[in-house]
């Protein structure tokens, strides 16, 4: 990995510019970028279009001319397939991640599934296309919500909700994820942004929705219930998710799991993503719980949740339609350190009832960022034709900040005899410190010139 004393000067380059070059057939020479463009290059002594196409959306130094139709760099950003993908994925998302959201408001199990198989998954992408991974996870999700409604013992419970639910929901989540990067170049933050707002209304619903049925017709029912409403939207999922570029089978490889951390800029993004994970979901599980200790009411708390999820909405979009403006990076930046300062400043010192709800909402604004961001940082640095594996690495190595985080926390509070105070402070300073490597990401590509859009 090479630091940036050993890179050369670092230029932007935009879409227009990506397209002049790959028109040409890649014989010119590169000119002079603007400094108001939107992506990284490294400025080399050759300085041939092929090198600067490479740096960008290729990301090899072995650039082969692009298929006609089909030119990585070439995006359409708009349009009736493509906003179809993105409405599409906001419902794979509301199915996967805001049943995730579902089962923290009732403090259950994630499942270890959602560890060990992003790679894998992302390579499945990367060679055969969203469609078979897409209906296969479909079944397997509301399969094992279905089977959940049957089970009566320990190891069904485990074998429904914590293997099967968890990999359809997987399988679910990252074909709508890869495929909606394949639409948009300059409004890609945006795209990601809708997208994730799905897993937000789904953390506002269906917690309520289990909560009521529960209620009136028993858990049963409940899992029933939630599975026909996941069925009916995954089916709309499977007619409208595609991606704008053809499978494109490979050789499966270890080292194409491995080679993209031997970049600087890959390595740290992921690094910053793994540190601010570990404090980023314990708010989602312990501000229910440290409310009520506050004196908050048993109803009142069960809302905090849906209150964070619901602001979330908003936490998503806007910050994504902010970042395709003035920096993917920077908004990440941003974003991250007032999620920190919301952490340290709000929930610490937070007794009664009106700072709980105060936190619930602004950190769900602030927190609702990364979701929509951490995809596009990565496919801003990445080839969009790798972007399933680099994606699925990246999100395998932070799931495992997401499923030790949660019994870290718990059990400094069970060394507090019940304070949440070292739980609030470890958040805020692992919060803390993903920030700091979101900014060296960045000094990385551009030095640390805060006027550069990044």
């Amino acid at each position: 990995m090479a630091s940036p004393s050993d890179s050369a000067t670092f230029t932007i380059n935009e879409k227009t510019d990506l397209r002049d070059r790959s028109a040409s057939n890649i014989h010119s020479a590169s000119k002079e970028p603007d400094e108001t463009d939107a992506h990284i290059l490294p400025d080399t002594s050759d300085d041939t279009a092929a090198d600067h196409i490479s740096d960008t959306e290729k990301g090899s130094s072995d650039v082969k001319p692009a298929v006609a139709g089909f030119d990585p760099s070439s995006f359409p950003d708009g349009g009736v397939q493509a906003w179809l993908a993105v409405s599409g994925a906001f419902c794979c998302l509301f199915c996967s991640f805001g049943w995730i959201n579902c089962k923290r408001a009732h403090n259950q199990s994630l499942g270890k599934a959602w560890v060990d198989n992003g790679p894998i998954f992302g390579k499945l992408y990367d060679s055969y296309g969203p469609r078979y991974l897409l209906l296969t996870g479909s079944f397997l999700h509301v399969f094992g919500l279905m089977m959940a409604s049957l089970c009566s013992k320990y190891y069904q419970f485990l074998l429904a909700q914590g293997v099967c639910s968890p990999i359809g929901a997987s399988m679910i989540f990252y074909p709508a994820m890869n495929s909606t990067g394949t639409w948009f170049f300059e409004r890609r933050a945006l795209a990601f942004g809708i997208m994730a707002s799905g897993s937000s209304l789904g953390g506002v619903i269906l917690p309520i929705m289990v909560d009521k049925i529960i209620a009136h017709a028993g858990f049963p029912w409940a899992m029933r219930g939630v599975s026909f409403l996941l069925l009916g939207l995954l089916i709309y999922a499977n007619l409208t998710v595609r991606s704008r570029l053809p499978p494109s089978p490979k050789p499966w490889t270890l080292l194409e799991f491995i080679r993209p951390l031997g970049e600087l800029s890959y390595f740290l993004v992921v690094f910053a993503s793994f540190l601010f994970f570990f404090g980023m979901f314990l708010p989602f599980t312990f501000v229910i719980l440290s409310a009520q200790r506050d004196g908050m009411s048993t109803d009142l708390a069960f809302y905090l949740i849906p209150i964070l999820n619901a602001v979330s909405i908003f936490g998503r979009t806007i910050p994504g339609y902010i970042a395709d403006k003035l920096g993917r990076f920077n908004t990440m930046i941003f974003t991250s350190f007032l999620s920190t300062i919301i952490v340290l400043g709000l929930w610490l010192p937070a007794r009664g009832n009106v700072p709980y709800i105060l936190f619930s909402a602004f950190y769900g604004f602030s927190s609702g960022a990364f979701v929509s961001l951490a995809p596009a940082l990565i496919a801003q640095i990445s080839d969009i034709r790798q972007i399933g594996i680099r994606t699925g690495s990246m999100f395998a190595v932070v799931s495992i900040a997401a499923l030790v985080g949660t019994p870290i926390g718990g059990q400094l509070v069970s060394n507090e005899n019940g304070s949440y105070l070292h739980l609030q402070i470890f958040c805020g300073v692992m919060m803390f410190g993903g920030s700091m490597m979101f900014v060296a990401a960045r000094w990385t590509m551009v030095g640390l010139n805060p006027m550069v859009k990044v």
